[in-house]
């Protein structure tokens, strides 16, 4: 049945006719599920990673469309769903892929060993991904030796919140006001817009200039160890030395920057997967008391197409959506990365 779904699919959009019988072969017979990632067949670039997912009979897709000109103030991705629907990537993309199994969707905001910081623009409408900025210059992360860019694929889990009202009774310290941070540990690189699934392992309780910014630790359930990872054990066994990298990736980016190291909660230990799971079911928590209120808290933007009924000031039709995106030009050239972004830097423990 579900393979005659994708084949039906694949009627609709002929580019997919090869692409479909492949992910015939990554089928999951367990969750019923499989995922296609369309590529143009003359271009090399991603156009818009679409993430499929047949579950029960529905179907679950995700697009990017990038404005502006990449590697500029002026960039952006915005997001649309099956429907063809722009879609807030903070508040409409489900906070679960599979609430059963305990599968978290991940939107890929920062490809492994990239530098820019790209972030869900929590304040933005829509909360499209664009590049941080800092005195009105792009910020990139810096390579603080032995490491270059991020060492994960770096992003978020959507529908959820770090309330900066809310004192964590664990560290002491108040949310950091973002969507929760995912750090997927898997052996592909991902691209930036693309929608996961992963499998919580555990998260690191840091401290960034006394907010608390939790790290959660996963891995993308197609990865070829997935099924060998499944608590934070198995990551210490299995990668010896990647946790011991991230906490000092964690402790020491912000160093070159003039600021001093950040800290953490439990000694820098790794809490396990079920106090992950609860964690992030927390501020799930936090995100439906946040949707639910009448006006924007801590400076975000809640607008939303999907979530929100039509009494809600939260709710966005489609045609103030399509006005919010077609704000931004169409994406343009991109421009040349500074050479400086590849510089390391060197300081002592």
């Amino acid at each position: 049945m579900y393979f005659k779904k994708i084949a039906k699919m694949s009627t609709l959009f002929p580019r997919l006719l090869t692409t479909a019988h492949a992910a015939m072969r990554s089928f999951h017979p367990e969750s019923k599920q499989c995922i296609l990632y369309i590529r143009h067949s003359s271009r090399s670039e991603l156009l818009g990673t679409v993430v499929r997912r047949y579950w029960k009979g529905n179907i679950m897709s995700f697009t990017i469309e990038e404005r502006g000109n990449p590697n500029t103030l002026s960039y952006r991705v915005y997001f649309k769903n099956s429907e063809g629907k722009y879609i807030s990537p903070f508040h409409d993309i489900p906070i679960y892929a599979d609430e059963g199994q305990n599968i978290f969707h991940m939107v890929v905001e920062v490809p492994r060993w990239t530098n820019a910081k790209m972030e869900i623009a929590t304040k933005d409408p829509l909360n499209p991904i664009k590049q941080d900025v800092k005195k009105g210059n792009l910020r990139y992360v810096a390579n603080v030796f032995p490491h270059k860019g991020y060492i994960w694929n770096y992003g978020a889990i959507p529908q959820t919140w770090e309330d900066p009202e809310h004192k964590d009774g664990d560290t002491g310290c108040c949310g950091d006001n973002d969507p929760i941070d995912v750090c997927e540990i898997g052996s592909r690189v991902c691209s930036r817009g693309e929608v996961i699934k992963v499998k919580v392992l555990g998260v690191l309780a840091m401290i960034d200039e006394g907010e608390t910014d939790w790290k959660v630790i996963a891995i993308n359930v197609d990865d070829p160890e997935a099924g060998e990872l499944n608590n934070i054990g198995d990551v210490q066994r299995l990668k010896p030395g990647y946790l011991e990298a991230t906490v000092d990736w964690f402790r020491r980016y912000k160093v070159p920057d003039g600021k001093p190291e950040n800290q953490f909660a439990f000694n820098g230990e790794f809490k396990d997967k079920d106090f992950a799971l609860a964690t992030i079911k927390s501020t799930h928590d936090f995100w439906k008391n946040l949707i639910s209120q009448p006006t924007n808290a801590g400076g975000l933007n809640c607008k939303n197409t999907c979530v929100s009924g039509d009494g809600s000031p939260h709710c966005c039709s489609s045609n103030e959506a399509k006005a919010v995106v077609d704000a931004h030009c169409a994406c343009g050239q991109e421009e040349p990365i500074p050479c400086s972004v590849d510089k390391w830097f060197y300081y002592k423990k």
